[in-house]
């Protein structure tokens, strides 16, 4: 393709912009508001799918050791555990350790049992991935010496299953808003093909090719999609960066933090950009194909 044919298509694409003003702004505000949603509903999402795998990475199984185990017994049952498929992460622990964190957790009170401890020595174990622990917990349930294996059963299934739901809504959400965006910059594009009808069958009857035809239509939308990002990539810099600078601190030394500013913010304002190139291309290009016949 010429210079000279990309330039054109270039200004008449944005020339159509400016003739059909009110149809422009219409559809900007309401890519706009859309891709702030998608931001938000993306900052969000992230944010709690790092809670979520913060969680879920905290979940460990606690195995206490029978006490008829002797020294041998325990270094076969480790060896066992540590061999394990699913097991990531393995650590012994003896029961005058436990005592020490019991201590240190809930106070000089549990000293009292430092003369006669009745705690056990304990294996602590993670699971490669933490949606699996209920079978690697099973599993070391089956061996000789496990006292008893804890993981929270029951809740841990309850937390994961909320966590994968909370996951999969956010999804259709943001997939549900998206499709909205495209709807829009469709329909815009579609009334300023039935305006500018007359001069595509013009430009056909004189033997313009459909590439020349729906291009500007394509870039068209591709303005659209820019214009109705910038905005919301404002927006979203900004709101997260106040949240941020007012909750991260907070949070502190605590399990659930949340994301990084950078890059955060960066690759959610590429995203968005991304997304108003892409819906205003697809819906300009879903509305030449339906009603240009080429």
């Amino acid at each position: 393709m010429k210079f000279s044919t990309v330039k054109r298509h270039f200004r008449e694409s944005i020339k159509s912009l400016g003739r059909n003003s009110w149809m422009t702004i219409a559809s900007v505000s309401a890519v706009t508001v859309t891709l702030i949603l998608v931001g938000v509903f993306a900052l969000i999402m992230m944010n709690l799918n790092k809670v979520a795998t913060d969680l879920e990475n905290d979940v460990e199984i606690k195995v206490l050791i029978d006490e008829t185990a002797d020294e041998a017994a325990e270094k076969a049952l480790i060896e066992k555990v540590k061999k394990l498929p699913g097991v990531s992460e393995m650590t012994y622990s003896t029961k005058e350790d436990e005592l020490t964190k019991l201590v240190k957790d809930f106070g000089d009170d549990f000293k009292l049992f430092e003369q006669s401890n009745p705690l056990r020595n304990v294996i602590y174990v993670k699971a490669a991935d933490p949606q699996q622990t209920a079978k690697v917990a099973k599993n070391i349930d089956k061996y000789e010496y496990t006292y008893d294996v804890m993981y929270g059963e029951g809740k841990v299934e309850k937390l994961f299953n909320f966590l994968n739901i909370s996951r999969n809504v956010g999804i259709v959400l943001i997939l549900g808003l998206l499709f909205t965006a495209i709807f829009l910059i469709s329909n815009t594009i579609r009334i300023t093909i039935i305006a500018r009808r007359d001069e595509i069958e013009i430009m056909k009857l004189v033997g313009a090719t459909n590439s020349f035809v729906r291009i500007p239509f394509l870039l068209e939308g591709m303005w659209l999609g820019i214009l109705g990002s910038i905005i919301p990539i404002a927006v979203v810099t900004t709101l997260y960066h106040n949240i941020y600078k007012i909750i991260a601190p907070r949070l502190q030394g605590e399990l659930v933090q949340l994301l990084d500013f950078s890059p955060l913010v960066y690759q959610v304002s590429g995203l968005l950009l991304l997304i108003g190139v892409l819906i205003g291309i697809w819906g300009s290009f879903m509305s030449v194909r339906k009603f240009l016949k080429i």
